[in-house]
């Protein structure tokens, strides 16, 4: 050994005995405040019954063993509706965070009848909200690697950017606050499955085009550009939305600041809008307005996600998470049905319209975000 090395050797041995530790252990990571994904006291310790183990079970088995639903109705449906394309992905997201290869099993067994003897209950990806179904079979490949799962979510995923738009967006953009839930998951998907970077920059492009059509001064999004209301599940879709993406846009991605922004800004507004029961209200800036349940588990799956991976200050989030999920537990009846969900609502400007929506139970608007929520909090 050379007199340099000895003396480099020796000044490591002298750091590493200041800072308590070992040589072979010293890092500067070990001495950041941040707490790691599983050391999060707000997410550990919950009051029985209300463990994200115990409910998104009961959520997801409740879908699994059910029939295919239609906003409420008692009619059959004549497809596949966007509000199950999204408990069945939250119930396989749960699923497989679980290890549970029963649930797994049986969620995969309600799809395969598609491929033959229901295949008339695929939608047509003519819109969003068809096009959306993608996300679950795009799931199934990503846990069982079958192709017949990949080619049919990645054709819906293709065919949304179908003749696109000279700035390079899908023709089905609308400008609906929904759209950046809808519109988001199924390229995200797509790239989850296949790594092609096109499909992460398609969900980008569209995300930072409607961040900066949409997003007001207070970090809130209007319904649409000419209905000026802050409606929860809208703004939910937009929080859920933008927390997918950030899951998986590349820490280099050119849009990536845009997006963090403006998820930031809305986490900050959300905070000073939740009520002391932690709920969020129909329209978020309206204390008269009730309690209701869909955009309450976006928002708290938001900003689970966002503490968990440090776009968050865990000190001044965390609390309003674990509120948040404690308060959506709390509606959930013995069945495992959510209560006050908003019914399905286009958008009209007309302030009546959305405070006098009527509230469901068992909505299926309402029971995929629980899921949501209970695997954020198992990832």
């Amino acid at each position: 050994m050379n007199l340099r090395t000895h003396r480099l050797l020796f000044a490591v041995i002298c750091l590493a005995m200041i800072a308590g530790t070992s040589p072979k252990t010293f890092s500067a990571k070990s001495h950041t405040a941040k707490p790691r994904k599983n050391q999060i006291k707000e997410f550990e310790n919950w009051p029985k019954g209300a463990s994200p183990e115990e409910i998104g079970k009961r959520v997801a088995e409740r879908y699994a063993n059910g029939a295919h639903t239609n906003f409420g109705r008692p009619t059959p449906p004549a497809h596949i509706t966007y509000p199950e394309t999204c408990t069945w992905y939250g119930s396989l997201t749960f699923a497989k965070l679980r290890g549970d290869k029963d649930l797994t099993a049986k969620l995969t067994s309600r799809f395969d009848p598609l491929f033959g003897e229901d295949a008339k209950l695929i939608p047509n990806p003519v819109n969003v909200d068809s096009t959306v179904f993608g996300a679950v079979p795009l799931q199934l490949y990503i846990e069982s690697k079958q192709q017949k799962y990949l080619d049919l979510g990645k054709s819906m995923a293709d065919k949304q950017w179908d003749d696109a738009t000279p700035d390079g967006l899908s023709k089905q953009s609308r400008f609906w606050i929904d759209d950046m839930y809808m519109m988001e998951i199924v390229q995200l998907q797509a790239y989850r499955a296949t790594g092609d970077k096109k499909y992460i920059d398609r969900a980008a492009l569209e995300m930072t085009a409607y961040l900066d059509k949409l997003q007001q001064p207070n970090g809130l999004f209007y319904h649409a550009p000419d209905v000026p209301f802050f409606w929860g599940r809208g703004n939910g879709w937009v929080a859920a939305g933008m927390t997918e993406l950030l899951r998986s846009l590349p820490e280099d991605h050119p849009r990536r600041a845009q997006v963090l922004e403006g998820y930031r800004k809305m986490m900050k507004s959300l905070l000073q809008y939740q009520g002391s029961d932690g709920m969020w209200r129909q329209l978020i800036d309206h204390p008269e307005a009730w309690p209701e349940s869909s955009s309450t588990g976006m928002f708290t799956f938001a900003m689970i996600t966002g503490v968990k991976n440090g776009w968050l200050d865990h000190q001044t989030y965390a609390p309003a998470a674990r509120k948040g999920w404690l308060s959506l537990v709390s509606y959930l009846t013995q069945e495992g049905d959510i209560r006050n969900v908003c019914e399905g609502t286009n958008k009209k400007n007309d302030l009546e319209y959305y405070l006098n929506r009527a509230r469901l139970t068992g909505d299926l608007h309402g029971q995929a975000p629980i899921l949501w929520s209970a695997s954020a909090l198992l990832r």
